[in-house]
């Protein structure tokens, strides 16, 4: 019965397309792949869009009034790195600390410039460099080419970011200073010594010439 089938199958394909049974079924099955990858592509299409669709009206989404943080240190900076999303997104330039929330696609985490936020990047922003060494506030050093690129840096700030805070500098205390005062004590007390001095001499001797007085009036 099968094969009876399949005979008047493989019949009405060559009446009715004029095709061999080999030659149809090849047809069939190109015809099956191309839809696939044919819509393969416009579903892969859709679901970027609407992924692109829902980033774009996240980032269209009004960010907080920016808060200050008044005079916070270094180590207090990097947590504005935009590591966690509920803090704003901070960077500092020559002390100065702005709100870069604005610009989360430039300075937040996989930007561009990711690794200038919650720091005090004025050395690499004059230096247009990436090195760990240069993610620092200290511009001692710097040519004067630099340090015209940095105040071009500061003045964008200025101008377009919210200034929040100022970065707090440690004033660090070396044992010098304290050496220096103790040897100035010191140097002090045999200066007493050495005016004292004189002053006992001066005494012995006038006791020394009474005395000859006295022995000669004998």
């Amino acid at each position: 019965m099968a094969v009876l089938l399949w005979e008047n199958l493989k019949e009405a394909i060559t009446v009715y397309t004029g095709l061999s049974p080999a030659t149809f079924f090849t047809v069939v099955a190109l015809g099956l792949a191309f839809y696939y990858v044919i819509s393969g592509l416009f579903g892969s299409s859709d679901r970027h869009y609407e992924t692109t669709s829902r980033q774009f009206q996240e980032e269209m989404q009004p960010l907080p009034p920016p808060v200050q943080v008044g005079e916070i240190t270094e180590d207090e900076l990097k947590a504005y790195d935009g590591s966690d999303p509920k803090n704003p997104l901070l960077m500092a330039i020559k002390g100065q600390i702005y709100d870069v929330s604005q610009s989360r696609m430039f300075y937040g985490p996989g930007g561009a410039y990711a690794l200038f936020a919650g720091k005090d990047a004025s050395r690499a922003l004059a230096k247009m460099s990436f090195e760990e060494k240069d993610l620092t506030g200290d511009i001692t050093g710097l040519g004067p080419f630099e340090l015209e690129a940095l105040q071009d840096w500061e003045y964008r700030f200025m101008s377009k970011y919210v200034k929040v805070g100022t970065v707090k500098k440690a004033v660090p205390v070396t044992e010098g200073s304290s050496t220096s005062e103790a040897a100035d004590g010191t140097d002090g007390n045999d200066d007493n010594a050495a005016v004292n001095e004189p002053s006992e001499n001066l005494a012995a001797g006038r006791k020394e010439h009474v005395e000859g007085a006295d022995a000669n009036k004998d």
